[in-house]
């Protein structure tokens, strides 16, 4: 059983060698790429150098664009490209965390009978997690992004024309990831070939990995309609798996994440005090965490984890 993950970093290195540390000391076979965009802080791979089979790629990267989901295809392209041999594919940013031994998720991933681990939902339905209009907004109108960055005086005047949204179904005027622009666009969507969002934070098979690739090759339309709206990362890779019916998938995320306070899309910084929340057994990572708000609950973490390897290491002893 070999593990591939996909670490998606922009800053505070120390914690990225934390949990790079963290995912080798209990699956030292395990593969790990390092996606990071270098704008903010630079990566010493010196600092890693006792591990093998770690990569590093620089990329530029935003929010809520399409270079989140660019550098997953690119990585899934680069991995099966160079023949590298894993059989489970696990997408993090540098600032999620283990809550169990990685060891304890290989475990489960060897004996199970589904095909991947997806949270995913109708985005244009009443079950759908986010509301139909903050769906359709999201993946049927083609967004140009005017300035990335606005003073939030002039924040404050622009906002009154959301209210156009409102007014006609044409053009889309948001804020979330600074001015952007949007018209409707012919949508691919149908009663065939339905849309799917949930959490980007996903376990997949390599069966689901090379079919997400091989699609992507093969319908180039579907991806350009992608490039263009928001937050595609929250909907491609969904709405090619469970479309595909093929696939056996656990919609159930092992990601513990905090959107009850969230503001912007963006989820609470986890602290010590939401280690009983975290530490629920359906969870193997959570996120965000942040040393430099607290590093505590790492260290809680780290703890228990070595009690938890401790416990197993006895116990296949006492076998």
């Amino acid at each position: 059983m070999k593990i591939c993950f996909l670490i998606q970093t922009y800053k505070n290195p120390e914690q990225i060698y934390r949990l790079v540390r963290n995912i080798k000391s209990t699956s030292p076979n395990s593969i790990i790429i390092l996606s990071h965009n270098p704008v903010s802080c630079t990566l010493d791979m010196s600092r890693l150098k006792e591990y093998s089979e770690i990569h590093l790629f620089n990329v530029i990267t935003g929010r809520g664009d399409f270079s989140i989901l660019r550098e997953y295809l690119s990585t899934v392209k680069w991995i099966l490209s160079n023949n590298l041999e894993f059989d489970w594919f696990v997408n993090l940013t540098g600032q999620d965390y283990p809550t169990q031994p990685i060891s304890e998720l290989e475990n489960l991933l060897s004996r199970t009978s589904y095909d991947a681990y997806i949270q995913y939902f109708k985005v244009f339905s009443k079950e759908a997690l986010w509301n139909i209009r903050q769906g359709c907004d999201r993946y049927l109108y083609k967004y140009y992004t005017l300035s990335k960055i606005l003073p939030k005086w002039f924040l404050s005047l622009l906002k009154p024309l959301k209210f156009l949204n409102y007014l006609q179904p044409v053009l889309r005027i948001h804020f979330f990831y600074g001015l952007m622009i949007g018209s409707r666009v012919k949508s691919p969507f149908n009663d065939e070939f339905i849309c799917y969002g949930g959490s980007y934070f996903c376990i997949l098979s390599k069966k689901c990995l090379k079919y997400i690739h091989d699609f992507t090759q093969k319908h180039p339309d579907l991806l350009e309609h992608y490039k263009y709206v928001i937050n595609p990362e929250e909907s491609f890779i969904h709405t090619v798996l469970v479309n595909n019916q093929l696939f056996k998938l656990s919609n159930e995320s092992k990601h513990y994440i905090d959107f009850s306070q969230s503001r912007y899309g963006s989820p609470a910084t986890l602290t010590k005090d939401d280690y009983t929340l975290i530490q629920q057994n359906k969870y193997y990572f959570a996120r965000k965490f942040d040393m430099n708000t607290d590093s505590t609950i790492l260290d809680i973490l780290d703890q228990t984890m070595l009690v938890k390897l401790n416990m197993i290491t006895h116990f296949t002893k006492q076998k």
